[in-house]
C-alpha cells in the first residue's frame, strides 16, 4: 500500500511499516522499534525507511543520537516525552452527515464534560444532548498535550489523541455513537503554534519555524516550507478521514502568517470528495469576509466575537480591555450585529483610532457562529466567571432565547443549557520552572486580581459543570424544538434580501430577516417594558422576547 500521509509511521503491508520525518538539519535518523533499528534514508530533507513491525509495538525516532517520540505520532504510550505506538486505524462507519443550516453547536472540554473525563464516558452523555436538540458537538483540542489536564491549545503531537481521554479507537467510537444519534462532531485544531513542553518537532527540525516572525505564543510556523504545509493539511484530512469527523474549527487563524494557506487548506479538504458534508469554521480576529463568502465555498462559519461582546457589555456593563469599543452603545452594536453579523466592519470605533474588519452584510447569516459564552470569553477572565454570575438572570434567559432563535449558527458552552454558574478558568498540568512561569504569567495578565493556582488540580475540578436546573433545561429544549421545527426550514430556504433592525428603546429592538420561504421577526427587550405577543414568546421579569413567522 502507498503511504496515505507524508509524516509519521504507517503500515504499508502486513508486517511492514514505513517511517517518515522531515528534518533538513538531521544527518542520521533511525526508527527504533522495540529495540530493533530501522535506518531511514535521507533525500531532500526527508528521512524515510521501511522495516518489519506490528501494530501496538512501541517506537522512537533516533535523530542524530537523540531518541524522541515521533512528531507525527498517532498514539503515545504515555506522556509527550514517551514512546510512540504503531497504530492501524479502523475505517469509521459511513453516515450521511447534516447540512450546516441545521447546526446547533455544543462546545465541550472532554476532560471536564463528565466525571470520567474520557471519550467513553462522554459517549454515554450523548443521548442527553440529542434529546435536548443539540445537533453538533465541538470538542476542544485533543492533540496530545503535556500532563493530564489542560485546555489543549498547548498541544505538541498533533496526530495523537490525548491518551488521558482514551485511545484513538475510543475517539472513533465516540464519533460513531454521536452519528447514531444524529449529532455531528467538530474538532478544534491549533495550527498557529505548538506548546512549550514536548515540542520535539522544533528540537529536531528548526526549519519548521520562522524565527523572524512571532505569535503571542512564540516563534511563528514556517508555512513557506511545503513539508510544513503538508503536515497541517494532512493533519486536517487525517482527523476527518480516519475518525469520521464532520468538521474542524481552526483556532486563531489570524496568527497563521501566510495569506494563501487557509485557501489551500480548504481546497485540499474539499478535493478529498467526502461523501458527507464537511464543515470548516475559523476563529479570526481580523473580521475578514473572503474565506466565508458563498462564492468561494471555502469555510462555512466564523466565530463571531462581536456578537458576544455587545451582549456581554449590554448585560454586565463591563467596558475594560477589548470591551472598550463596545461600551459606548452596546444595544446599537447588537442591532448592527443582528443585521450584518460583524459589528466592527472597518469603521473607527473609539477608543480605537483605526478600523478593524470588512463589511459583512452580504454574508449568509449561518456563516456567523454566535455565542453568549465560550471557553475563551469565560476562561480568559481572572476568575473565569460564567455569564449568570455576572448579569441579571432574567436578561441572560432572554439573551439565551435570542441566541437560539435567530438565523445565525448558535453555539452553547457546556453547562450553559442547564444554567451553569461554576467558573471555567485557565488550568494546566506543568511542572517545575514552566509551572512557575505559568503562574507568573497569569499574575501579570491580571494585576491586582486574586485567582486560583492554574496548576492546582482543585482549580481544574472546580471548573467541572454540574448544574442541572430543570427550568433552564426545559427552556433550552423548548427553544431548540421551535428552532428545529420552524426556523431551520426558513434558513434552509435561503435568504431573500437584506435584514432590517429597528431600535425601539434604549435596550430593545425588532429584527426582521427575509427568506425565500417566509420572514422571521424577533422583538427583544432587555428591560424597556416593550413586550409584545407573538407566535413564540418568553417573558422574564422586565425582559422579554417575541417571535413571528410570516409565510
Amino acid at each position: 500500500m502507498p503511504r496515505r500521509y507524508s509524516w509519521g509511521a504507517e503500515q504499508v503491508a502486513p508486517g511492514l511499516w514505513s517511517f517518515a520525518l522531515w528534518s533538513p538539519e538531521a544527518r542520521e535518523v533511525v526508527a527504533e522499534v522495540e529495540g530493533r533499528r530501522i535506518p531511514l534514508a535521507a533525500q531532500d530533507g526527508w528521512h524515510i525507511g521501511e522495516g518489519a513491525a506490528e501494530a501496538g509495538e512501541r517506537y522512537r525516532l533516533v535523530v542524530d543520537g537523540q531518541a524522541i517520540p515521533d512528531p507525527a505520532s498517532r498514539a503515545q504510550e504515555g506522556d509527550v516525552h514517551s514512546a510512540s505506538v504503531l497504530t492501524v486505524p479502523a475505517p469509521p462507519p459511513e453516515w450521511p452527515g447534516r447540512p450546516w443550516e441545521e447546526a446547533v453547536i455544543y462546545e465541550l472540554h472532554l476532560g471536564l464534560f463528565t466525571e470520567g473525563g474520557t471519550f467513553a464516558s462522554a459517549r454515554d452523555r450523548l443521548p442527553e444532548l440529542a434529546r435536548l436538540g443539540i445537533t453538533a458537538v465541538e470538542i476542544m483540542p485533543v492533540g496530545q498535550f503535556p500532563g493530564q489536564r489542560g485546555w489543549g491549545y498547548d498541544g505538541v503531537l498533533s496526530y495523537a489523541p490525548h491518551n488521558a481521554y482514551g485511545s484513538p479507537q475510543d475517539f472513533r467510537d465516540f464519533v460513531a455513537a454521536a452519528h447514531d444519534l444524529g449529532i455531528m462532531v467538530l474538532l478544534d485544531v491549533v495550527y498557529n503554534h505548538f506548546g512549550p513542553d514536548g515540542n520535539w518537532i522544533g528540537a529536531v527540525t528548526p526549519s519548521f519555524f520562522d524565527p523572524s516572525e512571532h505569535t503571542p505564543w512564540g516563534a511563528a510556523i514556517a508555512f513557506d516550507q511545503p513539508p510544513v504545509r503538508r503536515f497541517f493539511i494532512e493533519n486536517a484530512i487525517y482527523w476527518l478521514r480516519d475518525f469520521g469527523l464532520d468538521g474542524l474549527r481552526f483556532d486563531a487563524v489570524d496568527q497563521i502568517r501566510d495569506p494563501d494557506f487557509l485557501a489551500e487548506m480548504a481546497a485540499a479538504i474539499r478535493a478529498e470528495g467526502f461523501s458527507r458534508p464537511i464543515h470548516l469554521t475559523t476563529e479570526d480576529n481580523r473580521n475578514i469576509t473572503a474565506l466565508h463568502h458563498p462564492d468561494t465555498g471555502q469555510y462555512d462559519g466564523e466565530w463571531n466575537d462581536d456578537y458576544h461582546h455587545c451582549i456581554h457589555v449590554l448585560l454586565t456593563g463591563e467596558v475594560h480591555d477589548y470591551y472598550a469599543s463596545f461600551g459606548h452603545d452596546p444595544m446599537g452594536d447588537l442591532c448592527l450585529s443582528l443585521q450584518c453579523g460583524y459589528v466592527e466592519q472597518g469603521q473607527p470605533r473609539p477608543p480605537n483610532r483605526t478600523g478593524r474588519g470588512e463589511s459583512s452584510c452580504d454574508l449568509p447569516w449561518p456563516a456567523f457562529v454566535n455565542f453568549n459564552q465560550n471557553h475563551d470569553q469565560t476562561g480568559n477572565r481572572a476568575k473565569g466567571e460564567r455569564l449568570l454570575a455576572l448579569a441579571d438572570a432574567d436578561a441572560v434567559k432572554v439573551a439565551h432565547g435570542l441566541l437560539l432563535l435567530s438565523p445565525f449558527t448558535p453555539l452553547l458552552f457546556m453547562g450553559e443549557e442547564a444554567g451553569e454558574t461554576a467558573p471555567f478558568q485557565f488550568f494546566a498540568d506543568y511542572e517545575g520552572e514552566l509551572a512557575d512561569k505559568t503562574r507568573e504569567g497569569r499574575a501579570k495578565e491580571f494585576p491586582g486580581f486574586e485567582f486560583t493556582d492554574p496548576i492546582d488540580p482543585e482549580t481544574y475540578e472546580a471548573c467541572r459543570p454540574r448544574a442541572d436546573d430543570p427550568v433552564w433545561r426545559d427552556l433550552t429544549k423548548r427553544l431548540l424544538d421551535f428552532r428545529h421545527d420552524r426556523i431551520v426550514p426558513l434558513v434552509k430556504s435561503g435568504r431573500a434580501g437584506e435584514a432590517s433592525v429597528e431600535r425601539t428603546g434604549p435596550r430593545s429592538a425588532v429584527a426582521d430577516w427575509p427568506f425565500n420561504a417566509g420572514r422571521l421577526r424577533i422583538a427583544v427587550d432587555f428591560g424597556d417594558g416593550t413586550a409584545q405577543r407573538g407566535l413564540f414568546g418568553m417573558a422574564e421579569g422586565k425582559c422579554s422576547l417575541s417571535l413571528w413567522i410570516e409565510a
